[in-house]
């Protein structure tokens, strides 16, 4: 019954809406001495509604209904009602499309669908929203508008990656220890240093991903500061063929990422074999097993291969290699705990020793092979004080390394087998109906989202024009929470669950979905700049976009454990973005632009290319004119002919000074 009643709430919400249209009644307002009958709205037609005479907080320009009867009004209260009711059934589409594609998840699995369809699902509503901010109207129109798409697109990138990011980790701390947070163990509170999440390797591959996938903001940017046009524009359709290249390879890489995963696990499951043999054979070893020199001790090798040897024909067979393994377990170096038999074992070391395949190995073979795997322990295993050839400490940091590795690498096994029905499709009762199910919702979902985001759209520009607030911070702020809440919300409850599984899934989603708006929305609105004929003018946008995505994408891609006092960091990202964004477009523009976004393209280079920082000059020319130019437009606001000559003279004198400072005095 409860379900009935939630179900009709939108569709009651939605009759009202069209119902609340503009008419025209019995309306007078003044005593007309005719002597003629009034019909009741000739005289009222002309007066303003009631409502809109007592509020002063509208535009001047009417509005046009969308479709010809969907709402629309000028006034600032109107279309924050209107924000909020269009933005509600745009979150409904998004509540849909999810719960829909995870249905059809259950049904079908991972895999095509996993990896190509629900991605694109996940995004559609704002692919939508951005689509249509453009797709309408003049070529004018088009231009004010698309800054709504703008906004929801830079908006969703920064809101997932700062306030749902830092809210994840604070929910899901858990006590720190050896660099590892403690499954469900959360007893520091809310110390910043002591208190974190972890996440598995995985979850860093996906931030590295979401930060490779900032290209096609670079390659659509850098051109516009040339003065061409066409070189503009052109710049506008290589971003678009990088983009959709990229969004194709990410699909891709959804679809092969699970065998990617497994191929992982195997070679770690490799080194867990090579460490605990080499760790048994020590033990086991009546002697130094490596020389002071760092040679491999082939006198007590031989030994140990003699020991192994049960039936002393010279060769160690695969029931005695079995033996060892059993014994090796009885020592507590236990292959369970890597969810590896002790089959598997076997078949790691056969493999690795038995060159001649023949299913035996013989001395000469166990020699080389104890000497390839203690080679690959020293290289991989990480270096220390102690850890010199003759001590055989490098095992131990071996042994360090490969435990780490393949925590994070999160196989399920052990004590973490718990988390495995995360991944574990199950069997659904009904398939039919549920199938059913899943496709309706995905098109209730499609068609609400398609049907609202032009409405949408029209109320923030609305808004924006009753307010004098630019729509680009509307949109911004606004229309993430309305498309990314449904989202926002399972990622904080899957998060508080404090298990590093739960803290990998829920930062991985996060990933994934910034990098879908890094492709597929991006996609969409370069085709919709392309094809319309839009400018490009979202420097300070694009700025944004790269600046929290490049900061967290690095972040997250060289650690897999977060303290608390990141969650600070994640926040106030936030704040500066809008800040940013204001202070470039708003108060400095272009020239600022230039500045901050080429400067930092050019340090990266020099940085990243080892480049020896050689331009002084050309520094000392780029101070002097923004500065003289800058103080000079700062203190006054009226600027007669002459300063104009002023202008006209730092041109060739800053040739002149590049010129004398490098070529005539060789200053550095």
């Amino acid at each position: 019954m409860a379900n009935s009643k939630s179900n009709s709430a939108p569709l009651t919400l939605l009759c009202l809406l069209i119902l609340s249209a503009t008419a025209y009644g019995r309306f007078i307002t003044n005593n007309s001495s005719s002597d003629l009958v009034s019909d009741g709205v000739h005289d009222g037609f002309h007066a303003p509604p009631l409502l809109l005479r007592l509020n002063p907080l509208r535009s001047s320009d009417s509005c046009d209904q969308t479709y010809g009867f969907l709402p629309c009004t000028t006034t600032v209260l109107g279309n924050v009602f209107l924000i909020l009711v269009y933005g509600y059934l745009m979150f409904l589409a998004a509540t849909y499309l999810s719960s829909g594609s995870e249905l059809l998840l259950k049904i079908l699995g991972p895999g095509i669908i996993g990896g190509l369809f629900l991605p694109i699902l996940g995004a559609l509503p704002d692919a939508m929203l951005i689509l249509v901010s453009g797709l309408s109207g003049t070529t004018e129109t088009a231009q004010s508008q698309v800054s709504v798409g703008m906004g929801l697109l830079a908006g969703s990138t920064v809101m997932l990656l700062t306030v749902i990011w830092g809210t994840c980790v604070i929910v899901g701390k858990c006590d720190l220890h050896d660099s590892i947070a403690i499954d469900g163990k959360d007893t520091k509170k809310f110390s910043l240093t002591s208190s974190a999440v972890t996440t598995d390797i995985w979850t860093s591959y996906a931030a590295m991903i979401m930060a490779i996938s900032v290209i096609p903001f670079l390659v659509v940017q850098i051109p516009q500061f040339m003065n061409s046009t066409s070189g503009r524009h052109l710049a506008v359709l290589i971003a678009l063929i990088v983009s959709v290249c990229m969004l194709i390879s990410y699909c891709l890489y959804q679809v092969f990422q699970p065998w990617i995963q497994r191929r992982r696990l195997a070679y770690v499951k490799d080194k867990h074999v090579i460490l605990g043999f080499l760790k048994y054979l020590k033990m086991r070893a009546l002697g130094r097993f490596i020389k002071d020199n760092g040679d491999l001790n082939t006198e007590i090798v031989e030994k140990l291969f003699h020991t192994i040897d049960g039936d002393k024909d010279g060769f160690i067979s695969e029931p005695e290699l079995k033996a060892l393994i059993v014994g090796m377990q009885i020592d507590e170096i236990n292959f369970d705990q890597i969810n590896l038999t002790e089959d598997d074992a076997v078949k790691k070391v056969m493999n690795a020793f038995d060159t001649s395949n023949d299913y035996k190995i013989d001395l000469l073979e166990f020699n080389n092979g104890i000497s390839k795997w203690l080679d690959e322990a020293k290289q991989a295993g990480a270096p220390s004080r102690e850890a010199s050839p003759g001590t055989m400490k490098y095992l131990d940091d071996f042994h360090k390394q490969t435990k780490r590795e393949h925590y994070l690498l999160g196989d399920q096994s052990g004590d973490q087998s718990v988390d495995q029905s995360d991944e574990v499709v199950e069997g659904v009762e009904n398939p039919k109906w549920t199938s059913l199910k899943a496709v309706l919702m995905l098109v209730v979902g499609t068609v609400i989202a398609a049907a609202f985001a032009d409405p949408l759209v029209d109320a923030v520009d609305n808004f924006s024009d009753a307010t004098s607030i630019p729509s680009f911070f509307i949109s911004f702020i606004a229309l993430p929470l309305a498309t990314n809440s449904s989202e926002a919300v399972s990622a904080i409850i899957f998060a508080s669950r404090k298990r590093m599984r739960s803290a990998s899934l829920t930062f991985s989603e996060l990933y994934g979905a910034v990098t879908m708006n890094n492709v597929l929305c991006l996609s969409v609105f370069l085709a919709l700049v392309y094809v319309r004929g839009l400018t490009w003018d979202f420097s300070a946008e694009v700025l944004v976009i790269l600046v929290v995505c490049l900061v967290m994408g690095a972040f997250a891609s060289i650690r897999t454990t977060f303290p608390l006092w990141t969650a600070l960091v994640a926040f106030f990202l936030y704040p500066f973005s809008l800040a940013l964004v204001y202070v470039l477009d708003y108060l400095y523009g272009a020239v600022t632009m230039n500045n901050v976004l080429c400067l930092s393209v050019f340090l990266a280079l020099v940085y990243v290319r080892g480049l020896t920082w050689d331009f002084s000059a050309e520094v000392l020319v780029i101070l002097v004119v923004c500065l003289v130019m800058g103080a000079f437009a700062s203190f006054r606001t009226t600027f007669p002919l002459w300063t104009a000559l002023v202008a006209f003279f730092l041109y060739p004198f800053s040739l002149a000074l590049v010129y004398v400072l490098d070529y005539v005095l060789g200053w550095s």
